[in-house]
């Protein structure tokens, strides 16, 4: 990381990834070119779980090589007095594998949808039971994360290397 100044542990790290609407996974096709998607994540202790379509590009790619590279962006806040933007992130390496066992799919699933839709999980059985039959699951075991944040006090001075107020 360039800027050491503004690095975050992993504590803060993993806080980002948790609290993140969405997250840009990073992959390799088959052909060796980059590729990257916006997926909705859940963290369950230090493994990351994502939920699919069965096939497609991203399972490929996946299949193909299982080294990946995740972006988690949490809050930010555009300066309307500076040119910069205050922001929090984690980067996450790791390697993705497909969940195959039921119990294992249902528990993943059961947790992003009580991360992403709270409001809507007296459907999840009936959901279940209609759909995990079609529906993949895949869990990042992670390598390695590190955070970075820029942002500033009520002074309007930037808080660095892990500063807060």
């Amino acid at each position: 990381m360039r800027r050491k100044d503004r690095e975050m542990d992993a504590d803060f790290a993993w806080q980002v990834a948790d609290k993140c609407e969405y997250a840009v996974l990073s992959m390799v096709d088959p052909e060796g070119l980059p590729y990257c998607i916006p997926i909705t994540i859940v963290c369950d202790e230090q493994t990351i779980y994502i939920h699919s379509a069965r096939d497609g590009f991203k399972i490929d790619c996946l299949r193909n090589n299982p080294q990946v590279c995740m972006t988690c962006v949490g809050d930010t806040y555009r300066t309307p007095d500076k040119f910069t933007t205050e922001f929090e992130s984690a980067v996450i390496r790791g390697t993705a594998s497909e969940v195959t066992d039921d119990k294992e799919k249902i528990h993943a699933l059961r947790i992003l949808c009580q991360r992403h839709t709270p409001t809507n999980m007296h459907e999840f059985d009936m959901a279940i039971e209609k759909s995990l039959f079609r529906t993949a699951v895949w869990k990042i075991e992670v390598s390695g994360i590190t955070g970075k944040r820029k942002k500033y006090d009520t002074q309007g001075k930037e808080m660095k290397f892990g500063r807060t107020e």
